[in-house]
């Protein structure tokens, strides 16, 4: 993961913020580190839904997301898996489409 880091800005309510800042001076920690932890855990199991990775993959088959951006959220061999259908189901359109 890169060391680069980008700065975001968001509108939270001020009670989730609170239990935020509550935790970070439990562990000792900042309010970004437990956001940040949050965000990572949230992302890593959210794509391990199956119909969420239904729908990644949806967007990738319609060039919303690039492949990269794929790996990114489902793995490098999982998104090679749907480079192979991608490039199946593109195939299968062009024969279907040439028999008309």
């Amino acid at each position: 993961m890169s060391s680069e880091k980008k700065r975001v800005q968001f509108r939270a309510p001020h009670r989730l913020i609170d239990r935020a800042d509550a935790l970070a001076t439990v562990l000792g920690s900042d309010r970004t580190d437990v956001l940040v932890t949050a965000l990572r855990e949230y992302l890593r199991e959210a794509t391990h839904d199956d119909e969420l990775k239904q729908e990644i993959a949806d967007a990738y088959y319609d060039d919303e997301i690039t492949f990269d951006e794929l790996a990114d959220l489902v793995g490098r061999e999982e998104a090679a898996n749907f480079r192979v259908l991608k490039r199946q189901l593109d195939d299968e359109y062009v024969d279907e489409i040439a028999d008309l």
